[in-house]
């Protein structure tokens, strides 16, 4: 096999602000892995909270280039990316969800099968995605919300966790105003003191709010059990459930748990994840803030395991280099091809920047 790695610059169509950031912009690291003249793509994107810079993944996926080098087929790779011998040690999880990404790509394209096939997962994935509204002005998110519903979304994940919590009432209050039939969901990564948390949960569900992500500074899972044990809706662990161990020590004491590819290390763990909290609290998938499509389709080929799906990120970007899952109508799905089921469009060269692998 050989394998080769390009960077391109990522632009959102309007800055997304969440209560620790504001985004406007990021990067991609695009893994492609040829054998037999078919080639498999996977993607990992920068994350300043996962400390995840541009370098730093160029750097670990040239290595892994190198490795893959040594395997005569994808199944052969896969095999040692699961035991932990390919891309293991440090090696960050969303490089090893996107060196997953390009051979289960491969191997599906040259079985002439999609990639919920060859998981044993037999439908093909249609779920209704939510879309995600950064916090902003009352009556812009309201806007939003008005032109997101019409053009079918029927979910709506609003961001939250300003220093004033009475501001972001006030934009729930006037979003289910605009949009009454709206399903929402309320994250606030992580902004608020438990004390503010048990205050503000019982108003937020007063407004109508069906689930809330990590309503609480990570770091204090038992923090985060007791707090959905006494709340009056549904709590989704997030930031606090980033593998494997996080998940077993949290299943069934909060209501699901937030399953992220790059997070958790893959495809694999996330059936491992979906399998620990069986009957426990069900999972929600999610592809990230702004990752393009190839990097969310792993992710929608799982949708069919999720109580509730989150695969929006690539419609806040400026430009989307992929092609092939849908989502405008507010419903991911796959393509039906091979593989991932997504193709890249042409890449403007000011975006691009080859890194060679062997």
């Amino acid at each position: 096999m050989k394998a080769a790695t390009r960077t391109v610059r990522l632009e959102l169509t309007e800055p997304l602000r969440i209560s620790r950031s504001t985004t406007a912009a990021r990067d991609a690291v695009w893994l492609s892995v040829e054998h037999g003249g078919v080639t498999g793509h996977g993607e990992a994107v920068t994350s300043v909270y996962y400390g995840l810079d541009t370098a730093t993944l160029r750097r670990s996926l040239t290595d892994v280039s190198r490795e893959l080098c040594r395997y005569p087929d994808p199944a052969a790779a896969l095999e040692s990316l699961r035991a932990g011998e390919l891309a293991g040690g440090a090696t960050p999880p969303a490089v090893r969800a996107a060196v997953e990404a390009a051979l289960l790509d491969l191997a599906g394209i040259r079985a002439g099968r999609p990639v919920h096939r060859l998981l044993g997962l037999p439908q093909a994935p249609v779920a209704a995605t939510a879309r995600t509204i950064g916090i902003t002005s009352a009556l812009d998110a309201a806007a939003q919300a008005r032109a997101l519903t019409a053009s079918g979304f029927e979910v709506l994940k609003l961001k939250a966790g300003l220093p004033d919590p009475e501001e972001d009432i006030e934009r729930l209050r006037v979003v289910r105003d605009a949009v009454p039939r709206a399903r929402l969901l309320l994250d606030p990564n992580g902004a608020w003191t438990p004390r503010q948390a048990e205050a503000l949960l019982p108003r937020f569900a007063d407004l109508g709010v069906e689930a809330v992500e990590q309503p609480v500074t990570p770091g204090d899972p038992e923090g985060l059990a007791a707090l959905a044990a006494r709340s009056p809706l549904p709590v989704i662990a997030d930031e606090d459930a980033v593998g494997l161990e996080d998940v077993r020590r949290l299943a069934g004491r909060v209501h699901g748990v937030n399953v992220k590819l790059a997070k958790c290390g893959g495809v694999d763990a996330a059936q491992r994840i979906a399998e620990t909290i069986a009957g426990r609290g069900p999972p929600q998938i999610r592809g990230g803030r702004t990752p393009p499509r190839n990097r969310l389709a792993p992710a929608v080929h799982l949708a069919g395991l999720a109580r509730w799906t989150d695969l929006d990120g690539h419609l806040l970007l400026a430009h989307d280099p992929w092609t092939g899952i849908g989502g405008e109508d507010g419903y991911v799905r796959t393509s039906g091809l091979p593989g991932l089921g997504v193709a890249p469009r042409t890449v403007r060269p000011e975006r691009r920047a080859a890194v060679g692998a062997p």
